[in-house]
């Protein structure tokens, strides 16, 4: 299994709409590298979900329930969608103000490239995040 983070304004879809729609399509992904990552995404991967804007945490544990497939919304086949569903919510929210201040983090793309929307996570930084979230 591999893991990853996604992010979404809250505003637009947060982790609490998920959890009560019980699954949804991610898409809207049109970065290159963003892409890259769906297309390297299996089922029985999970993310974190992550909401950006004022919140900068993460939030919850979702899991890719397909393969990537290109978004029936386009035109163009090169973006790609899957299929997710919640897991759990974090104990408790895990801010980008306390990633930045672990050393452990430093060269991870959330905060090297901060507007990429998804992204790996090494197991472990998601171990690190989870038990974060747990103290």
């Amino acid at each position: 299994m591999n893991y990853w983070l996604v992010k979404q304004e809250p505003s637009v879809y947060n982790y609490a709409t998920l959890e009560k729609e019980k699954k949804t399509v991610w898409d809207d992904v049109h970065n290159n590298l963003a892409l890259k990552h769906i297309r390297a995404m299996k089922k029985g991967d999970q993310a974190l979900f992550y909401h950006t804007g004022d919140e900068r945490q993460a939030v919850g544990i979702i899991e890719i329930t397909s393969n990537p497939y290109p978004n029936p919304k386009e035109e163009d086949e090169r973006f790609v969608v899957m299929d997710v569903k919640p897991v759990s919510k974090l104990k408790r929210p895990v801010t980008l103000d306390e990633i930045k201040k672990d050393p452990k983090f430093k060269n991870w793309e959330l905060l090297r490239i901060s507007r990429l929307s998804v992204m790996p996570v090494p197991k472990n930084l998601w171990d690190e995040i989870v038990k974060k979230s747990n103290s």
